[in-house]
């Protein structure tokens, strides 16, 4: 389908929506679903089609804030807080009971003529996304869709690895309750690779390093969550800690400044753009306490982090939610 009558009537234009920053309607979204509907409605698992096509890599921040975590529980609030600060269509929960663990996915805001569309979207791209952010799949015991079957599950099993259910009381995906506080394997290759492009990015907006210098901050924004000391990131150069300490002194700065900046950054950045609580923001960047983060964020910014964030979202820092 031509990206030209996919976008009819919605005033936007390809270069904008190519625009990783560009914010796109609710109402302009809707008929870019309802143009492909009617074009290609009667195929079944389009939205299923959509979902697969969702990377952690687009998420920025709360990608990030996802790859730092660790284990699926923590993974999962910080996606649930995502949802209920961006996320225009439907709503996501998790819920536990016995040995279950159920997300669902409540589509009864979402217009019912888009309604298997957006919440086929929504199941397969939590699918894809839980495969990138744990380095594999998380067992599944059972699948519900809501809306009737459609003529050809293909394209479902070929996501799922299971046939769904239809026509049920809810949309949600069931999986053994044991499974969220699994601690996140540190060998996910793709997970620490695309976490450390992430913290380059933010950083290179910020300022640029070289030398030691520039080698260390690439090392501490390499795995969120697990930041090295001193001692490991030398370990890494070949080096002692006091050959570091020097190499950096000769270049200006320390390797405490490095800490501090890489931590700042990673701390404003998550305060700006997801709703993480003080704790989850100073777990995140390896504080054994809030208050020692606190006290930081302090240092930093001459405010502590909450009064931070609210300077942010009256100043409008945060990214616009759709409308």
């Amino acid at each position: 389908m031509p990206t030209a009558d996919c976008l009819a009537g919605t005033g936007l234009l390809p270069e904008v929506i190519a625009d990783p920053d560009a914010a796109v309607t609710a109402r302009q979204e809707l008929m870019v679903i309802r143009a492909l509907l009617t074009r290609f409605g009667a195929e079944p698992g389009l939205g299923v089609e959509a979902g697969r096509r969702h990377h952690l890599s687009l998420y920025g921040p709360w990608g990030l804030a996802l790859l730092s975590s660790r284990t699926p529980r923590d993974a999962f609030e910080v996606a649930l807080r995502y949802v209920d600060l961006e996320f225009v269509f439907g709503r996501l929960s998790l819920a536990e009971s016995g040995r279950d663990a159920r997300v669902v996915f409540d589509d009864r805001e979402v217009p019912e003529d888009v309604r298997p569309f957006v919440t086929e979207r929504v199941m397969s791209g939590m699918r894809v996304l839980s495969r990138e952010l744990f380095h594999s799949v998380i067992p599944v015991r059972r699948i519900v869709f809501q809306h009737s079957a459609p003529v050809d599950t293909t394209r479902f099993v070929n996501v799922f690895a299971m046939e769904p259910d239809f026509g049920g009381p809810a949309n949600e995906v069931v999986f053994d309750r044991e499974c969220l506080d699994i601690p996140l394997p540190q060998a996910s290759e793709w997970a620490r690779k695309t976490c450390e492009q992430l913290c380059r990015d933010l950083l290179s907006r910020r300022r640029v390093l070289d030398g030691v210098a520039g080698t260390v901050r690439n090392l501490l924004v390499r795995n969120p969550g697990e930041i090295p000391d001193q001692t490991a990131v030398a370990a890494d150069l070949f080096m002692s800690s006091r050959t570091l300490s020097r190499r950096l002194n000769e270049e200006g700065t320390s390797f405490r400044a490095l800490l501090d900046e890489v931590r700042q950054m990673l701390a404003e950045e998550l305060l700006d753009h997801t709703d993480m609580t003080t704790e989850q923001v100073a777990a995140r960047l390896g504080y054994a306490e809030a208050a020692s983060f606190i006290r930081a964020f302090r240092r930093w910014n001459d405010c502590p982090p909450q009064e931070y964030r609210l300077r942010g979202i009256r100043a409008g820092a945060r990214l616009p939610q759709l409308v």
